[in-house]
């Protein structure tokens, strides 16, 4: 059972998400919270497994409650609801450790996979979307660190395809590799460069002019 915490100030909006959840018989609503200020104590008590996080709040917005949410031992993945499509705020919640961001009018379904998703360990959105995010607010790249450079030749050549939004199966295909071995590479890459995620990734390579 996915356990999910609904953070937002629009009680007829989470009644609908709490009820399109209930629906499924693999994901659970363990709490529902109003502000930001109200979700960091909520997801202390619950523990949840995933939050869905609206961004503008009243008391404390998405962006402040996420980033001490994520300082939590063992914080949970955290979804952005964002009205816009490329939103700012989104943005900076990626760079600081949200799993991704969703519109509050995405099909239902897409939001039901959204959360299995991130619970998987994956981003939500797709990394051409997010690709888009950070070339609409790319800023002065950054110096590449020197654990970039501890990358192989191959890992290089992926770590580029991956920023620029391919699939695992499509780097398998221009590669000429098993979708397995792709994975397996993306692993090694997060775990050298310690990113969490491939939205990690992408942002990495956006802020140090490697995409």
């Amino acid at each position: 059972m996915i356990r999910v915490v609904l953070v937002d100030d629009q009680a007829l909006f989470r009644a609908g998400i709490r009820m399109l959840i209930a629906s499924q018989p693999d994901l659970d609503v363990v709490g529902e919270a109003g502000d930001g200020r109200e979700a960091i104590d909520l997801v202390r008590a619950v523990r949840p497994d995933v939050v869905l996080m609206d961004i503008r709040m009243p008391v404390m917005d998405g962006l402040t409650a996420t980033a001490e949410i994520l300082l939590q031992p063992e914080p949970p993945r955290i979804v952005m609801l964002t009205t816009f499509d490329l939103d700012e705020a989104a943005a900076r919640a990626i760079r600081q450790g949200a799993s991704g961001f969703l519109l509050k009018d995405a099909d239902p379904e897409f939001l039901l996979a959204a959360i299995r998703t991130v619970h998987s360990g994956s981003s939500v959105i797709a990394a051409s979307a997010t690709r888009e995010l950070f070339e609409h607010f790319a800023e002065t790249p950054k110096p590449v660190p020197p654990q970039f450079s501890s990358l192989t030749d191959r890992e290089q050549e992926i770590f580029a395809l991956a920023a620029r939004g391919l699939s695992n199966s499509e780097i398998a295909a221009r590669e000429y590799l098993s979708e397995a071995t792709v994975k397996t590479h993306i692993s090694r890459i997060l775990t050298k460069l310690s990113l969490r995620d491939r939205v990690q990734l992408v942002v990495f390579a956006f802020e140090h002019g490697l995409a």
